[in-house]
């Protein structure tokens, strides 16, 4: 009898110790802090993942931020915004790198899932940037234009209809990007309009590089990515709003004084309130010195902020 009463009193412990758990993970207070979050060589660790247009400035941010911080490191993973906000609702992420803003109903599920709200930083702008090879002739394009060649039903699928005669290929080969990527959901609302979706048929890439990468080799195609991935092997088309308007390159001047017209912020988010690592950290990012390497890796730092006014908020 008395084992017996052991053995109960030892499976009523267990039974609390789940039920206990599972109510911290419902309230959000299973998160670890600074002091959990410890590598093997006794760093504090903050695991930074999310969007592919982001991925090489949160790589510039982390190896720079190691020569500031000695005690502290920052492991970046790419992946998309999409898998960046899916690690934040599952609270398995420090940081969620975005190209795009988190949608009400991913706050929602992070809250009820960890407790905790979402918060928000902008922590650089950037222009997206419309790429084709070196070999087409074209340079410029509206964005009705691009809605035409990536929207369903678009119009426009041959090279000649934009008046660009002489390629050996006058099919237009459509580079998309995967749609777990907060570009391929900025594009689509910004050139596309909320209602419309891309059309069949589109190459979709994992990553901006990739993008660049396929246009450069491929005469025919055009693609879009931040203008931080551009090289010397593919050419910027500057932008207009219609044919009866100016058209723009994408850099720092253009978007900054609103006449490039697909500009976004770049954001990160945290879920909640930052612990003291995460704060320092991201104070470092809004510094002169964070700011810098924004505007190294081909990015519009914050410096500017004033002169944005609303072009940035919700893009166009």
């Amino acid at each position: 009898m008395r084992g017996e009463k052991k053995a109960l009193r030892f499976r009523l412990k267990i039974v609390m110790t789940v039920l206990l758990c599972g109510a911290i993970s419902l309230t959000g207070c299973a998160r670890k802090s600074d002091e959990q979050r410890r590598s093997k060589s006794g760093k504090a660790v903050i695991q930074n993942t999310g969007s592919d247009t982001m991925v090489n400035l949160a790589q510039a941010w982390a190896e720079e931020y190691a020569t500031v911080d000695s005690t502290v490191s920052v492991e970046v993973s790419g992946g998309g915004s999409g898998t960046g906000i899916a690690a934040l609702i599952n609270g398995t992420v420090d940081i969620a790198n975005c190209s795009r803003k988190i949608e009400p109903d991913e706050r929602k599920r992070a809250e009820e899932n960890t407790g905790k709200t979402p918060d928000e930083f902008v922590v650089a702008y950037d222009a997206l940037a419309v790429f084709v090879s070196k070999q087409n002739p074209l340079s410029e394009i509206s964005l009705s234009q691009l809605a035409e060649i990536y929207g369903e039903n678009g119009s426009i699928t041959k090279w000649s209809q934009l008046g660009i005669t002489g390629m050996k290929r006058d099919e237009i080969i459509v580079i998309n990007r995967q749609s777990n990527s907060g570009t391929y959901h900025y594009f689509r609302e910004a050139v596309l309009g909320k209602k419309r979706d891309f059309r069949l048929g589109t190459y979709d890439m994992h990553g901006s590089k990739d993008v660049v990468e396929v246009v450069a080799r491929t005469p025919g195609a055009i693609g879009f990515s931040g203008m931080g991935y551009a090289t010397h092997d593919v050419k910027m088309l500057r932008i207009c709003v219609s044919e009866a308007d100016s058209a723009f390159l994408p850099n720092i001047q253009n978007a900054l004084s609103g006449k490039y017209p697909i500009a976004r912020p770049l954001l990160m988010y945290t879920i909640g309130e930052p612990t003291p690592v995460i704060k320092n950290y991201l104070d470092w990012i809004f510094s002169k010195h964070g700011q810098k390497i924004v505007a190294l890796n081909g990015y519009i730092p914050l410096t500017a902020d004033a002169h944005l006014g609303n072009h940035f908020s919700e893009g166009r």
